[in-house]
């Protein structure tokens, strides 16, 4: 690990302020910033701790609007909150699910989303060609090792995987974000808004602006969200990421889709909505054959490479069974 300076921010702006002037990285719990740094992957000159702002950043809130969680919220905490539990299961699927409990109590909500990608040829830096490290040179990945990668949302730069779990519940149930700037100034975006698809720029992950800190999460309520679950198909099922996952939240009247929000993990190189099988669905009765109709609508648009032919297919199982068992849990009122 390189040297670098270490920043304790007590406030918003302070912490804001060291990131800008210091072109800083934000720390909260560091489970994936420290092995990236072990790594050489990365190297910040600065890191700015933000735990300290955890009593402004750190709460879950839920009314009949929807539930905010804050940045600083530990998974492990929002797992086991009553609320999520109870009117938003896919969350707390989602994040037991993502890690090991060590693991799920240090980490935050708000670094979570932000992730890197587990390709190896992205965390290995004794591979040259990776245009997500190393701007231009290449995607090693496109021709080698890519049994893990994705098959939606690539380029011809770059076929990275995003590896989490708990934005893709984000980004189904259509969530925003809550972003704080360093003049003070504060914007809600939409969740789906906030990663960035690999284009020709596949270093750049996010549409973040530099200093710009990740303040919550607003989950609005709907009548789908009772009706959710994540199933996630890995190689071992003790503590791994996503070959396939998918996010299934529904809102049934009389068996027939009024309202599908469907996520899918492990398939594409940001968290990703399929619009297309949510609209494939809606007005149908809910059956095999329309679960796989949905299915086929969610991966039209896949590009394979070779060691992950596999994936779309695996995908559009994955989704059939979860869409399946969503329709088939009991809902309490």
């Amino acid at each position: 690990m390189r040297p670098f300076a270490l920043e304790m921010a007590d406030t918003p702006a302070a912490a804001t302020n060291y990131a800008t002037q210091s072109a800083g990285t934000y720390l909260a719990g560091g489970t994936v910033l420290l092995d990236l740094m072990k790594l050489d992957v990365i190297e910040p000159q600065t890191l700015v701790d933000i735990n300290a702002l955890a009593d402004t950043y750190g709460a879950i809130e839920a009314d009949d609007d929807g539930i905010t969680l804050g940045a600083l919220v530990r998974m492990a905490e929002a797992e086991r909150h009553p609320a999520i539990r109870r009117d938003y299961p896919v969350i707390r699927d989602a994040l037991w699910q993502a890690a090991s409990p060590q693991l799920r109590n240090m980490a935050s909500l708000g670094g979570n989303v932000l992730q890197r990608t587990r390709c190896s040829y992205f965390r290995d830096v004794s591979w040259p060609e990776c245009n997500k490290r190393a701007p231009g040179s290449g995607c090693a990945a496109i021709g080698g090792n890519n049994r893990r990668l994705a098959v939606l949302g690539v380029s011809d730069h770059c076929i990275a995987s995003y590896p989490g779990d708990f934005a893709n519940a984000l980004v189904a149930l259509g969530a925003e974000v809550g972003l704080r700037s360093a003049d003070g100034s504060e914007r809600r975006v939409p969740f789906e808004d906030l990663h960035r698809l690999p284009g020709d720029t596949p270093e750049m992950e996010t549409n973040l602006v530099p200093g710009e800190l990740i303040t919550a999460f607003h989950v609005p309520a709907g009548p789908w969200t009772r009706r959710s679950l994540y199933r996630k198909v890995r190689d071992r099922t003790s503590y791994d990421f996503a070959l396939a996952s998918a996010v299934v939240a529904l809102h049934l009247e009389d068996g027939v889709v009024a309202a599908a929000r469907i996520g899918l993990g492990g398939v594409a190189a940001t968290p990703w909505r399929a619009h297309e099988a949510e609209a494939a669905l809606t007005g149908r009765p809910l059956d095999e054959a329309a679960a796989e109709h949905a299915a086929e609508a969610a991966f039209a648009g896949a590009v394979t490479h070779g060691g992950n032919d596999f994936k779309p297919e695996l995908g559009r199982r994955t989704l059939v069974r979860a869409l399946l068992e969503a329709a088939a849990m009991e809902v309490l009122p």
